[in-house]
């Protein structure tokens, strides 16, 4: 057996600035989305919906906690997340990582050597003015295409149409990005738990208008219209780390195969 999957349990603490960020949570009814779910979690939900954010992250200065600023690269990330919980410790609520696109190959190499946040490679071009903000990401295999733009220069009264949330109070609960991050160890039966560590985190409300967005077009998400739930950008953020991983072993009878 290969052991390089224990490299991929985030076993470096790391650190960066977000320039910005802008999340966008998607409703499911939560049998679309439960079949994603690996062993040892569980879906959290709300009024039977279940949860997928898209986060888009202009991140600055990405570096090893132990290294000076100078040896830091800038990046953007997209990244596409469950919301979850894990059993055992509090029930802790946190993202199940599907796949993640960056235009940058250290991060690429990096990543996918270190981490279990499955990185892929894609032309990403951010326009951002006063009072808009516009991502566009064209994925190799064009499954995750992506062409959004925030309107920055007011805030919405009320979450999105058909949005499951009554009001923005709600709607923040699932807003991301939550304090961990999990996905399931198959070789050990384990989920790995990242816990990041945030200052001055204020989502604002923003409206936001989607031209093309092809994950959810994929064969999980067939028979089911992704609903905009929620959208929001947040400024700039002085720093965000992540601690090393952690290994979790779950209970051998509750093995299973993962979709």
């Amino acid at each position: 057996m290969s052991f390089l999957y224990r490299l991929r349990r985030h076993p470096i603490a790391m650190e960066a600035r977000f320039r910005h960020a802008l999340v966008l949570t998607y409703a499911f009814p939560a049998d679309i989305l439960e079949p994603l779910i690996p062993p040892g979690l569980t879906l959290d939900t709300s009024e039977g919906f279940g949860f997928c954010a898209i986060a888009l992250v202009d991140t600055r200065g990405m570096r090893p906690r132990t290294l000076p600023a100078a040896f830091g690269f800038d990046s953007y990330l997209a990244g596409y997340r469950i919301f979850t919980r894990l059993g055992g410790f509090g029930s802790l609520r946190g993202l199940r990582i599907l796949r993640s696109e960056t235009n940058r190959l250290q991060m690429l190499l990096g990543g996918n050597l270190l981490t279990h946040y499955h990185y892929r490679l894609a032309q990403i071009h951010v326009d951002e003015h006063p009072d808009r903000l516009r991502w566009r990401i064209m994925s190799k295999d064009h499954a995750a295409d992506l062409d959004v733009t925030a309107n920055l220069s007011s805030t919405p009264s009320r979450p999105p149409k058909h949005s499951p949330f009554r009001d923005w109070r709600e709607a923040r609960r699932f807003a991301g990005p939550l304090p961990y991050t999990f996905d399931y160890e198959p070789e050990t039966h384990s989920i790995i738990r990242i816990q990041g560590v945030r200052q001055c985190w204020t989502p604002r409300p923003v409206e936001v208008k989607v031209d093309r967005c092809t994950f959810f077009e994929q064969a999980e998400f067939a028979g089911a219209k992704p609903v905009l739930a929620n959208a929001f950008y947040i400024p700039p953020v002085p720093y965000y780390a992540w601690r090393p991983g952690v290994r979790q072993a779950l209970d051998p009878r509750e093995a299973q195969v993962c979709s």
